[in-house]
């Protein structure tokens, strides 16, 4: 067993995003394992039957399998940032708004951006729910309030931004069209930021019986 955690991740999945950005912030060491999805290694199935991620495996063999619960982990070990403490509000708030995003709002978005797979989804429907709650995310924003709870990046920001990029990404013209420039401003803010750029790193997919790559990137797996 890893001295280190273990985390199965796969680059481009927003769930997966939101776990690496905690543990990066929280310069929480693990091994990175990225996995290809549609050929999950035995590795993963193995720590997490649903072959879901990300997938956290501790040293002592606890395993974590959701990632609001990899964030959490992670920054109650260590919140340099403040994560879970925002300016405005206080963590069961920021919870709240996760919860809209992580239920109705991913249910629209992935009718929207997936529409074979929801063959009998109201396609205008979808996005108008969609629509509605990026406008509750727009209205959160002012000239004194740059993050959704405050002067400081938090919680909700990292757990919410990685959903709200898959949907700008559906129709970028489109998403550009719309009247939210202090919600695109926030997005485009996350996305140049250099801890954005330190979780999305292309790395080569784990092999069952290999070792991963140290995580974050200044980490060490010795």
């Amino acid at each position: 067993m890893s001295a280190l955690p273990v985390l199965y991740s796969f680059r481009r999945c927003p769930y997966a995003m939101r776990a690496r950005l905690a543990l990066a912030v929280s310069d929480q060491a693990c091994e990175l394992r990225e996995v290809v999805l549609k050929n999950k290694p035995q590795g993963l199935l193995l720590a997490s039957p649903k072959g879901t991620v990300p997938v956290l495996v501790l040293p002592g063999g606890q395993v974590l399998e959701q990632s609001l619960e990899i964030m959490l982990w992670a920054l109650a070990r260590h919140d340099p940032q403040g994560w879970l403490t925002p300016s405005h509000g206080n963590l069961q708030d920021m919870l709240a708004l996760i919860a809209e995003c992580d239920g109705p709002f991913k249910q629209a978005l992935d009718r929207c951006k997936y529409p074979n797979r929801y063959p009998d989804a109201d396609n205008g429907a979808e996005r108008a729910r969609a629509v509605a709650w990026l406008c509750v995310l727009e209205a959160r924003f002012s000239s004194t309030q740059p993050y959704l709870f405050g002067s400081h990046p938090a919680l909700a920001d990292m757990a919410i931004a990685p959903f709200v990029r898959q949907f700008a990404g559906i129709d970028a013209d489109w998403w550009a069209a719309q009247p939210w420039p202090r919600l695109r401003d926030w997005l485009d803010k996350w996305q140049a930021s250099d801890l954005w750029a330190s979780v999305m790193h292309k790395l080569p997919a784990w092999v069952d019986g290999t070792e991963g790559v140290a995580f974050p990137r200044s980490a060490s797996l010795s």
